[in-house]
């Protein structure tokens, strides 16, 4: 390790010594300190997928403090998103290097791709070009035909800029799949995902993806009537003599609305994590007086105060209103294991989501969490002593390292095992944005 340090201490004064010459270069000689450092810069992934390539294969995120995943290991030593965290997941398995059943090594998955980034002729733009290639070749293609095209989009790519390879990976995917056969069901199985975007400033949400046949099938059925003109119309709008001038994509929407509210109405979903499955909304008593603000729903989105008087008037949703000033804890004892319903309800509008560092998990997907001392050590089921946390995180505190505990402020601290020990946060702030805002001493509701 010592030796690692001071390779990179060396990287560190170099980059001092162009510092330097950043103000003393002519604007010529500039341009070619930008392409001299984006070749070095091109290079540093090759080695991190061979550290990568390394731990995934001799080691389990287990013994480094994670029962969970890899994914993890990364956002908790590295504070990178998830999503980096499986970017660079993603890149290691394709381009790093590999070890046969009998130990003997195998180049990369990638091995064009991975020998021209490691010469710094191409970067993570024209890689997602290639990988996106790689994903949308049918499974009928050979290996040699794959290692064809990698050889011949790395060599590409290494003389032309992101776009220009991704018009020619598209007409390389043309030439090699117009005669395929039909796309398998497996193939078109794996190609349904639907995404709810993050909420925007208005409250909007974007939604994409694709849907299946059978899913189409039944959208259609029910759009047929939820979404016909007249139906489902929204309080607030009138229809001009009687006709409906909402735009097919807004009768959608408002169909789709209506059949999600009589189902969750309905109470034919069942119970969740101890709470009957329907909108679970927190909000201050102060702000519910005014009528005006934001309540924050069991799913981490932020609810209109308007909106939130309207739904409570229409059903019978949870609303757990507190004070912003002072709150009533509940106590159990020892009386039971399991957090009643009240206590749940509680932590929801506490915690708001999973208490774990970098966990963005919105309190519906969360469970209740002995914070203070496990169930098994004698710990209280009382409120002061529960947290939420997602199903991972919960179980891995059975098995690792990790432990959590109370602060002064009634938050929960997750204290890592020393391997993962960065000197991170200890309280996760991701819930509670409005903290951000207000005066260390002061915790915020």
């Amino acid at each position: 390790m010592e030796l690692v340090s001071e390779a990179v201490g060396a990287i560190a004064e170099q980059i001092a010594v162009l510092s330097k010459a950043a103000d003393e270069l002519s604007h010529r000689e500039l341009i070619g300190l930008l392409s001299e450092l984006t070749t070095v810069l091109r290079s540093v992934p090759a080695v991190e997928h061979k550290v990568l390539a390394r731990l995934m294969e001799e080691t389990e995120p287990s013994r480094l403090g994670e029962a969970s995943s890899w994914k993890k290991v990364l956002t908790t030593a590295l504070r990178v998103s998830g999503a980096e965290a499986e970017r660079r997941l993603r890149r290691a398995k394709m381009l790093g290097p590999r070890r046969a059943m009998t130990g003997e090594p195998l180049a990369p998955v990638w091995e064009a791709t991975a020998a021209a980034q490691a010469q710094g002729l191409v970067d993570e733009e024209h890689v997602a070009v290639i990988a996106k290639f790689h994903k949308n070749l049918p499974a009928w293609v050979d290996a040699d035909t794959r290692a064809y095209a990698d050889r011949q989009l790395a060599g590409k790519g290494s003389g032309m800029g992101p776009e220009e390879l991704d018009e020619a990976a598209g007409r390389l995917l043309l030439m090699i799949d117009q005669d395929g056969p039909e796309p398998s069901e497996q193939e078109r199985a794996r190609k349904r995902w639907v995404k709810i975007g993050k909420q925007q400033r208005d409250g909007l949400s974007k939604i994409s993806g694709y849907i299946d046949a059978e899913t189409r099938g039944y959208l259609d059925a029910a759009l047929a009537k939820e979404a016909a003109p007249g139906a489902n119309l929204p309080a607030q709008e009138d229809p001009d003599g009687g006709r409906d001038t909402r735009t097919a994509g807004q009768r959608n929407h408002d169909g789709l609305k209506a059949l999600l509210r009589r189902n969750l109405e309905s109470g034919d979903l069942g119970s969740h994590n101890g709470l009957p499955v329907t909108v679970i909304v927190s909000t201050t008593l102060q702000e519910l007086e005014k009528g005006a603000g934001v309540a924050v729903t069991g799913g981490g989105s932020l609810l209109p105060m308007r909106d939130l008087i309207r739904m409570a008037a229409e059903a019978h949703h949870y609303l757990y209103v507190f004070d912003e000033h002072t709150g009533q804890s509940l106590y159990l004892g020892r009386a039971k294991r399991l957090a009643n319903a009240a206590q749940r309800l509680v932590l929801h509008a506490r915690e708001r989501g999973c208490t774990r560092p970098g966990c963005t998990v919105p309190g519906y997907w969360t469970q209740v969490h002995h914070a203070v001392a496990d169930w098994k050590d004698d710990g209280q089921t009382d409120i002061d002593d529960l947290t939420l946390a997602c199903g991972p995180d919960n179980r891995m505190i059975e098995n690792t390292g990790w432990t959590t505990r109370k602060n002064a402020k009634n938050q929960t601290e997750w204290i890592p095992p020393p391997e993962l020990d960065t000197g991170q946060h200890r309280v996760n702030g991701y819930h509670h944005p409005e903290r951000h805002l207000l005066p260390e001493d002061d915790e915020g509701p």
